[in-house]
């Protein structure tokens, strides 16, 4: 049984209090881990290690701090095989995944920002022939770091690095579901020679630990992905404190099909963006809008392949659909099934649990599904589902699939298929969308920035939003 440590002031230290949480393998539906049931007291020691070393951390020089976030990229990189492995098991997802996109993806999150403060620059403009304007941007503070269960440590740098990068110190809590790389990052950062309280990790449930990092009165920025819910309670609890926030949140992307698309690649893609890491992605297209000209023979081709998909050990080699993360979520995406079809959906495929055999006969198993025949309003188009459960909806013109797709509380990310050129163009510009792909999908570009619009989120991250971000911009004016 691994028992997993808190990292405060450059040490893996036990919770303040002693207690500790059941961490599940969801491919065998068993305790494999103990998490720290850290709370306030455990914060507060973070907080003040982190107010501590910020001083100094903040005036390390440019060269020496970005040597040390290039070493603890270059161990993650090291680490790879190990780290992945981790991944998988504590999250459920397929070990190619793991080993090709998350582990590789957080070691380029800290060698982008490694080197992306050599270049961070700030503006300066002549108001006159004697006076000049000019910008500076300096590290906040303490900086608090919530981050999800679906994309572990690929998400946990996203955040921590950027803020890293300009200086700060850091606060951070993954998520209580997926703490295994969290930890195993702590002992990177510690042979990394991080200094000490530069990056601190405390683990536990989001209602105790991550709630006390949200209340601090010295951390002074949040930066959170989940759930919306839970960023609106951040967003109350934040606001009054006059904290910066940046909330990564929801959505329920639409994929839009036309049918003058290279049929053969948007099936393919949208195979992918349905189900890669069963659906828990938050960029994921769970609505499907296929034009009518070739509706049915989408539809029936999906169908087929989508039938033909194996769920198996997310540890073997050549399984491309793992586990769901949790028993919870488990039966939350089930239960969405049963109310799909209460609303007068049809279940082409999928719609139930995998019954594994052996050592995962106990595990979160669920087999793909597409479902047809809903209305566009009913909760089960409307509701993030966050798993392996896809709608398909024929349209006819380009203003009906814009208002579908647009017909949400949500607005992360679409993904558009068509060969018109002018059409790609005019539906990316009216989607209400932070992110918009065009005959492709999860294409990332690290300098770009990455967000949604209406109730997923507030805030960009990525590139020099995020660096902005994690620093306060101050204008100097001269008269010469």
């Amino acid at each position: 049984m691994i028992e997993i440590r808190n990292y405060i002031n450059g040490e893996l230290v036990a919770p303040a209090k002693g207690g500790y949480i059941d961490n599940y393998e969801p491919a065998k539906g068993k305790v494999y881990s103990l998490i720290p049931d850290s709370g306030e007291e455990d914060v507060k020691r973070a907080v003040e290690a982190a107010k501590e070393a910020f001083p100094s951390w903040s005036e390390t020089s440019l060269d020496e701090r970005s040597a040390i976030l290039l070493r603890l990229s270059e161990l993650i990189d090291q680490n790879l095989e190990r780290l992945a492995e981790a991944e998988s098991r504590d999250n459920g997802k397929p070990l190619k995944l793991a080993r090709t996109v998350d582990i590789p993806r957080a070691r380029d999150n800290f060698s982008f920002f490694a080197t992306g403060l050599r270049h961070f620059a700030s503006e300066s403009h002549r108001t006159s022939d004697h006076v000049i304007n000019y910008t500076t941007r300096k590290a906040i503070g303490v900086a608090g770091c919530i981050s999800p269960w679906n994309l572990p440590l690929y998400l946990f740098s996203w955040k921590i690095a950027p803020a890293l990068a300009a200086g700060n110190t850091v606060v951070a809590k993954p998520s209580e579901v997926t703490p295994m790389t969290a930890y195993l990052l702590s002992e990177l950062c510690i042979e990394a020679g991080l200094p000490a309280g530069v990056l601190n990790i405390v683990h536990g449930l989001g209602g105790s630990a991550g709630n006390a990092i949200v209340e601090h009165p010295d951390v002074k920025m949040i930066s959170f992905t989940g759930g919306t819910t839970t960023g609106e309670h951040i967003a109350r609890t934040a606001a009054p404190k006059f904290k910066k926030l940046s909330l990564e949140l929801g959505g329920k992307n639409p994929n839009i099909i036309f049918d003058d698309c290279n049929f053969e690649e948007a099936l393919k893609t949208s195979l992918r963006s349905s189900f890669a890491n069963q659906g828990q992605i938050c960029l994921c297209g769970s609505r499907i809008y296929i034009q009518r000209g070739i509706y049915e023979k989408f539809r029936d081709t999906f169908v087929e392949k989508v039938a033909a998909m194996k769920v198996g050990d997310p540890l073997a080699e050549g399984t491309k659909m793992g586990a769901v993360v949790s028993k919870p979520h488990f039966e939350k995406i089930l239960g969405y099934v049963k109310l799909a079809q209460e609303e007068g959906g049809t279940v082409l495929t999928g719609g139930h649990a995998e019954q594994m055999e052996g050592d995962l006969s106990e595990g979160y198993f669920i087999r793909p599904t597409v479902i047809e025949g809903l209305d566009e309003k009913c909760r089960t188009n409307q509701e993030e589902i966050f798993g392996p459960v896809v709608t398909l909806q024929p349209f006819d013109t380009e203003e009906e699939a814009l208002a579908y797709a647009n017909g949400t509380e949500y607005g992360l990310a679409a993904t558009v298929w068509t060969q018109d050129v002018s059409r790609a163009h005019r539906v990316a510009d009216k989607l209400k969308s932070g992110i918009v792909w065009i005959n492709c999908w999860l294409v990332r570009d690290l300098r770009t920035p990455f967000g949604g619009v209406k109730n997923s989120g507030v805030g960009r991250e990525g590139g020099w939003e995020a660096m902005r971000f994690f620093t306060e911009p101050k204008n100097v004016c001269i008269k010469y």
